[in-house]
């Protein structure tokens, strides 16, 4: 079993204090504190580094990036969701719009000089087709909606974070990369000590 007494010489002292001073550095790089817990990421990036067995600065540091670059891969996920959602809000919104006014002409005028119009008329046309048919998926339907919306929004705000999602996973796979590199280089007797049980090692947790 491994001590976590910590290092005893001023040399171990110093080694753990950069280690610290990594982690610390990344999670504040990586957690928006207004908006995401810090305690969640540090439990987040423990699993990711539990992992591995990084036996070098060098190794440490690269886990530690690629836990961060996980969390902003996570963090994609839950902005994709967040565009749905505002999609889905929006829609059920117009429909209500819809349903309290007889004339729709009036209602699009004035959405399109809110500068909606083209979202808005893709939207409609896709519900006028799908309501003539009564046996399509609904859930998947609504998708379709959101999906359509998104996609022509003046931003480009899907495709926006599409690009942010390939470059994360290219960073990520280029680290990956480099951990089997690192880990193909170490003697046979360090990736698999058998005396990982009695030694003190001196980590950076």
């Amino acid at each position: 079993m491994r001590s976590r007494a910590g290092p005893k010489t001023e040399a171990g002292k110093q080694v753990l204090s950069r280690c610290n001073a990594i982690r610390h550095g990344l999670t504040a790089e990586t957690v928006l504190s207004a908006l995401e817990d810090a305690e969640d990421y540090k439990a987040f990036e423990a699993a990711i580094t539990a992992d591995y067995d990084a036996q070098s600065a060098v190794e440490r540091e690269l886990v530690l990036r690629l836990a961060s670059i996980l969390w902003r891969l996570r963090r994609a996920t839950t902005m994709e969701t967040g565009l749905f959602e505002i999609q889905a809000q929006q829609l059920h919104d117009y429909r209500q719009l819809l349903s309290n006014s007889r004339d729709h002409t009036v209602f699009r005028r004035v959405e399109s000089a809110s500068g909606d119009a083209t979202s808005l008329s893709a939207a409609s046309n896709i519900e006028t087709l799908s309501d003539s048919g009564s046996k399509a998926d609904a859930t998947a339907v609504e998708f379709a909606r959101c999906f359509l919306r998104l996609a022509n929004l003046p931003n480009f705000a899907l495709d926006r974070l599409s690009r942010y999602e390939a470059t994360l996973w290219r960073q990520a796979g280029r680290i990956l990369h480099a951990l089997e590199i690192l880990d193909r280089r170490k003697p046979q007797e360090r990736r698999h000590p058998a005396w990982l049980g009695t030694e003190t090692h001196v980590d950076c947790e």
